[in-house]
């Protein structure tokens, strides 16, 4: 036989790799995959800005590639996806589908329905109920419009028609929900509650309704579809059960998985094998292969987030690669112009409507049973009525089986993509930020629903920095006695730890800071991802969190997550109270999340970054910005300046001032940690006291209690003129209240003159303030209405001054802000 040296050669001998070869189809399957993986993301930018989530940028995709569009191309379709390649891109999708479901599976919590069981059926199943209903009634005119009209579909008998319709009309894509709940921030709040454990009854439920209208499809005979049914349901008794216990039997006898919560090769293997055993089995029975590896995900253990680690392993092949050519198949079947009629479009309008009205009335009127709000009730409907990602599955699996036409096909994936996109500005509209604010208000009972503030008898132990002010947010010295502020405490400090290089830092700050009854939480932010084990570790934390129970993956709160770790461990050793939290959420919902951690507005959050970091474009900045401006509680944000070679020459040949040093790296580069035993107090005017002004002399004032190491303590005021009428009194009252518990500490005040040079006469009464830490307020906020210089920036001008002079001699700012109420 010749050899086709074109082939093996390449396109150097003239071979056109667009053509498909049976010795070589990966060429063009390698083309179509780049083509499609790069086209979706592409697609997906946009709407991401729009808070869609990825399954509409790829089947949009496909609907592009497909007939509708550029398939209408003139030899579009035969040379980059002609019909002898599709049975390639269409295994390696139908891989990806069994993976997917698997990781479906491996999602659905069967705890956490138990837990929400009310919830779970009552809002799961009627919200099921009423689209299902609706689904029957509209099955009728498509079956006789579009099935005994078309004499080339296979025949097919009404009910397995109707409970297809009816299935696809009622499903919610869980998945997408809870992404959605997640991008929302509602992961946490009683209705995100709600819609996750309807949403997993909705899904089981779902799919167990569409294995039974495979089944009927499958079977040409009752008898055979009694058969199927008994197979099925005995394979999962034996996967619930015997395979399930010896499963975990194996992973603990032999492997350290379940303790460690890190699945090791050979039990990936394992898992695996049976996922594609079981798709095999219930494939070969007459159900589709999808529900055997869905099955399989249930039954895997959950103890200490094996699950999520699993996940890890498996999505970025399955969400990256495989998934994107499973719904751009799925949108090349799409063909719009066959919906070529008036009617086709009616039943798609009416598709679309049904299908939401249908959703949101059940949802709404089953949360109502569990005593929601009424807005909270709509938005449980709104958010039920997502179709996406299982929709597609659903509706492909229909087209495949033969249930449904392609034009049927068609017009469900238009309700499908357009309810999927419609959730997430309904949910806006209906269910805004504002009113879960007001909500949570009237529930604590500070506000009557009208929005009036209700007073409070009730005393708290710890006293608030903000009381009743000037309409300027001000109070003049003579009106306002700063003995009082003895009586103030910080007892709860919220740590914002964001890097681990400044954690030092703030150890070093918070030990001379807070007391002994002081309680610290530690909060480690980071970024969701579209990621299915971000998703699972979002959705079961706030579960694990209410119910009191271990966390979702023990082992990375102890090992994996090394600034909790630093944090516990430094707080047991000085005795402090400390609980610690790793929160997932979006760059736009941080500070929600942020101040969800807030107790009490007289609570403290303190974070640090170096400055170095702090740059304009970087995530940081605006995340502090926005912390600055919406910030529940008293915050601080701890600035770090690395010491500069003109520190290091001073240190070398003079001991360090109360500091603590260490040598890193061969090249001996110097560091040290912030010295305490000075304090430099700033104020940036003289004729009035914010809010803010008075939380930084209360800070300055609980340093010197609990600080037995702080001998110095240097106040500089901004003054516009060459004295303030007022000088003598506060000058009076600051000794008074910071000396009067400690005798050994010295107190400087001194008024610096807004013309002077302010570097200058810092370094008069302080000459080596390196590495030394200086207290100053942010004015920076529209909340300041004396803040007539207002900015959209991090920090107004005399914080920026003072960290301008920071760089050159290296001391180290806190930037304070006192809660506004």
């Amino acid at each position: 036989m010749a050899v086709d040296t074109s082939t093996v050669a390449g396109v150097v001998a003239g071979r056109n790799p667009l053509v498909y070869s049976a010795s070589t189809p990966y060429t063009i399957f390698l083309f179509q995959a780049v083509f499609i993986i790069l086209l979706a993301y592409i697609i997906h930018y946009p709407l991401k800005k729009l808070q869609q989530p990825r399954v509409i940028a790829e089947v949009i995709t496909g609907i592009l590639l497909g007939p509708s569009v550029m398939g209408r191309i003139p030899h579009f379709t035969e040379k980059c996806f002609p019909p002898t390649s599709i049975p390639g891109l269409t295994l390696f999708a139908n891989i990806g589908i069994i993976l997917f479901l698997f990781i479906i599976g491996l999602e659905v919590d069967i705890t956490f329905i138990k837990k929400n069981f009310r919830a779970a059926i009552t809002v799961g199943l009627i919200n099921m109920a009423v689209p299902f209903a609706l689904g029957c009634a509209i099955a009728k005119g498509i079956y006789d419009q579009y099935r005994e009209n078309d004499p080339t579909q296979p025949e097919i008998k009404f009910t397995t028609y109707m409970v297809f319709i009816a299935v696809a009309m009622c499903i919610t894509a869980f998945p997408v929900l809870a992404r959605i709940l997640t991008e929302l921030n509602l992961i946490g709040d009683r209705v995100g509650t709600i819609v996750l454990a309807a949403g997993i009854t909705n899904d089981l439920t779902g799919w167990i309704l569409l294995a039974l209208a495979v089944t009927l499809a499958n079977s040409s005979k009752g008898i055979n579809t009694l058969y199927i049914l008994l197979l099925t349901v005995a394979w999962f008794l034996l996967l619930c059960y015997p395979i399930r216990m010896a499963m975990k039997f194996l992973l603990r006898k032999f492997t350290n998985d379940l303790t460690s919560g890190e699945p090791s090769q050979i039990s990936m293997m394992f898992i695996i094998v049976t996922v594609f055993i079981s798709a095999f089995y219930t494939d070969i029975i007459g159900v589709h292969p999808i529900f055997g590896a869905f099955m399989v995900g249930v039954i895997v253990p959950r103890d200490n987030g094996y699950v999520i680690r699993i996940t890890e392993k498996l999505e970025d092949l399955v969400h990256v690669v495989l998934i994107p050519l499973y719904f751009a198949l799925s949108g090349l079947n799409v063909n719009l112009g066959l919906l070529n009629h008036g009617i086709d479009w009616a039943y798609t309008i009416g598709l679309i409507a049904l299908a939401m009205v249908g959703k949101i009335f059940g949802g709404f009127i089953s949360a109502k049973m569990n005593r929601l709000l009424w807005r909270e009730s709509l938005a449980v409907g709104v958010l039920m009525s997502c179709k996406g990602i299982v929709e597609i599955v659903v509706l492909t699996v229909g087209l495949n089986a033969g249930i449904i036409s392609r034009r049927v096909y068609s017009m469900f994936i238009v309700m499908a993509l357009i309810t999927t996109f419609a959730t997430t500005p309904l949910a806006l509209w209906v269910y805004p930020v504002s009113y879960r604010e007001k909500r949570d208000r009237f529930i604590k009972g500070e506000i009557s629903w009208d929005g009036k503030p209700i007073e409070s008898s009730a005393t708290s132990d710890s006293i608030h920095l903000l009381d009743e002010v000037d309409d300027d947010d001000s109070r003049a010295f003579g009106k306002y006695d700063i003995e009082e502020l003895k009586s103030y405490k910080v007892s709860k400090i919220v740590l914002l730890l964001k890097r681990i290089d400044t954690i030092s830092y703030m150890m070093t700050f918070i030990k001379s800071f807070s007391a002994v009854d002081t309680d610290i939480k530690a909060v480690h932010l980071r970024e969701f991802t579209s990621r299915t084990s971000h998703l699972l570790e979002a959705s079961s934390s706030q579960f694990y969190e209410d119910n009191q129970e271990s966390p979702v993956n023990e082992s990375e709160y102890n090992n994996s997550y090394s600034i909790l770790s630093i944090i516990r461990a430094f707080s047991e050793m000085l005795g402090i109270t400390c609980s610690s939290k790793s929160i997932l959420t979006t760059s736009k919902n941080q500070v929600l999340s942020i101040n969800d951690q807030i107790s009490e507005s007289s609570d403290l959050l303190i974070s640090s970054i170096k400055l170095n970091q702090l740059s304009s474009e970087s995530d940081d900045y605006n995340l502090y910005k926005r912390l600055f401006q919406q910030c529940k509680s008293n915050m601080g944000l701890l600035i770090i300046n690395e010491p500069s070679n003109k520190l290091k020459s001073i240190k070398e040949s003079k001991e360090v001032k109360g500091g603590v040093s260490f040598v890193q790296g061969e090249d001996s580069t110097f560091r040290s940690i912030i010295d305490l035993t000075t304090v430099n107090l700033v104020l940036t005017h003289d004729n009035f006291l914010t809010s803010s002004d008075l939380l930084s002399i209360q800070l300055t004032h609980q340093l010197v209690n609990d600080n037995s190491a702080l001998k110095q303590v240097n106040i500089f005021i901004k003054t516009s003129g060459s004295s303030s009428p007022s000088s003598d009194k506060f000058e009076s009252a600051i000794k008074k209240l910071l000396l009067e518990q400690s005798q050994n500490i010295n107190l400087s005040i001194t008024y610096i003159k807004q013309s002077t040079n302010y570097r200058n006469e810092i370094l008069k009464i302080n000459p080596n303030v390196a590495n030394e830490i200086f207290i100053i307020v942010n004015n920076n906020t529209r909340e300041h209405q004396f803040a007539t210089n207002y900015s959209d920036l991090l920090f107004d001008h005399d914080v920026d001054e003072l960290i301008n002079i920071s760089l050159v001699e290296s001391f180290h700012v806190l930037v304070v802000k006192a809660a506004l109420e």
